[in-house]
């Protein structure tokens, strides 16, 4: 059975893109450009990741990363973006409280 709140992102997902606070995707990735200091070797755990935004913008720019939601309508809105612009991105279903990674990102 479902939570609430994954049943709330259950149809939301063709609909996320085009929400207002999803416009900022360039300078937020900007941002965390400059905090990572350009490390194009650091492995970067996208939390969260929703239709995958920050994901793909941040693989474009030739970034690892792993996406996790735990939406799967989100996961596999994130997925179909990616593979129309050839990306190779991770996008797996996970509980943001309950990750499985130890020390394998920065």
């Amino acid at each position: 059975m479902k939570q609430w709140y994954e049943e709330l992102f259950d149809n939301y997902a063709v609909k996320y893109d085009n929400e207002s606070y999803t416009q900022g995707t360039i300078g937020e990735c900007d941002f965390i450009e400059k905090e990572i200091e350009y490390n194009k070797e650091a492995k970067i755990l996208d939390i969260g990741c929703g239709t995958g935004r920050h994901s793909i913008e941040l693989a474009k720019r030739g970034y690892k990363v792993v996406g996790i939601d735990l939406s799967e309508s989100m996961l596999q809105r994130a997925k179909q973006k990616a593979t129309e612009q050839n990306l190779q991105i991770v996008f797996e279903k996970h509980d943001a409280r309950k990750l499985p990674y130890l020390y394998k990102f920065d």
